[in-house]
């Protein structure tokens, strides 16, 4: 089993994002869903439901923008 930085996605209604990504980064989106799929035993996500997750833990581990945000006024969510 792959040790992936995201989780089985959880089951909850998909918000429409439309956003132009380059082919590489397409490509490894679906080669991203398709080992996350494989190690959960779940079937194949749509790549574009990864880019959300994939923001979120992205922010969350980014350490230099927890430390902005903490020293940023008003820039609460």
């Amino acid at each position: 089993m792959s040790k992936l930085k995201l989780g089985p996605l959880p089951d909850d209604k998909p918000v429409k994002v439309t956003v132009e990504l380059p082919a590489s980064v397409h490509r490894d989106l679906v080669a991203y869903a398709e080992i996350l799929a494989r190690d959960s035993g779940q079937a194949a996500a749509d790549p574009v439901r990864l880019i959300v997750p994939m923001l979120e833990r992205f922010m969350a581990t980014d350490r230099g923008f927890a430390r902005a945000r903490r020293v940023s006024p008003g820039s609460e969510a």
